[in-house]
């Protein structure tokens, strides 16, 4: 127990209470403090924990079994003995509940604290990958959006920050023209990723951007019925060395649905 004036508080304010009970009842009869004590047992566990509220119900016994004394002599009555032993097992229950009660609240908050500052240096750390992640919780809103994801789709902060649902995310893309698509075909593109996110299909897509860079997206289900996305910068793959000319054959190759490869046949006919 460390001694400062939350760890004292509850013996010295028990010390008081019985020492103005005692003189007072030398002038004016008083009533048994006995409830007020066990309040302030209970206000010593919450200040200080367990160890200052049994040294406070502690003190509160010794206290009332000298009031008793005082008031009845050295020999007092049965219902003064029943009054004290009633003191004793409230005192110390009061003393163990609001003790335990304390630690337990305090190792909460406590772990608490360690999951939101874990939880912050993650988001941090996400914000430093080239790596677009979105986590979405059961009813598909964005509960996490990082730096990387903000950049390729232009998404402002004030929106991002929103917890926008995934439909909306997909939706400023189509808005904003971010995606390297035909207009007849966003709407086909929108609904089969919608559908991929509901049912965690976790096939690899890669997408196209209007900036000439290509992401390729990943669908995670997560325990709690969220979803992980990651949009994975894959560009690179069109080695440097390959002619700049044949630069939209090599990204149509890797159009899984092959609807690339099949518009640049026709383009080089």
């Amino acid at each position: 127990m460390r001694f400062g004036w939350r760890a004292i508080s509850g013996p010295v304010l028990t010390a008081a209470t019985l020492l103005l009970a005692m003189l007072f009842d030398r002038v004016i009869p008083m009533p048994s403090p006995a409830p007020l004590l066990v309040g302030i047992v209970a206000l010593a566990g919450v200040l200080s924990g367990l160890a200052s509220a049994v040294t406070t119900a502690a003190i509160a016994v010794i206290g009332a079994t000298l009031f008793l004394l005082s008031r009845h002599g050295v020999s007092p009555s049965f219902a003064d003995l029943v009054q004290l032993g009633l003191l004793a097992i409230t005192a110390a229950g009061t003393a163990g509940i609001t003790g335990l009660m304390r630690e337990r609240l305090l190792g909460t908050f406590a772990a608490e604290r360690r999951s939101h500052a874990t939880a912050a240096r993650l988001s941090a750390a996400l914000d430093q990958v080239d790596i677009g992640i979105v986590l979405l919780d059961a009813e598909t809103r964005a509960e996490f959006i990082n730096r990387a994801f903000r950049d390729y789709f232009g998404l402002p902060d004030e929106i991002a920050d929103g917890k926008p649902p995934f439909i909306a995310l997909m939706y400023h893309g189509r808005d904003t023209g971010a995606f390297e698509l035909p207009e007849d075909e966003l709407g086909t593109f929108i609904a089969q990723r919608m559908e991929m996110v509901r049912t965690g299909d976790a096939t690899p897509i890669n997408i196209a951007l209007r900036t000439g860079e290509v992401l390729r997206f990943v669908c995670a289900a997560l325990p709690d019925g969220g979803r992980m996305l990651s949009y994975t910068p894959v560009t690179d793959l069109v080695r440097h060395t390959d002619a700049p000319a044949s630069a939209d054959y090599y990204r149509s190759l890797r159009d899984p649905a092959g609807r690339g490869l099949i518009r640049y046949l026709r383009v080089a006919e």
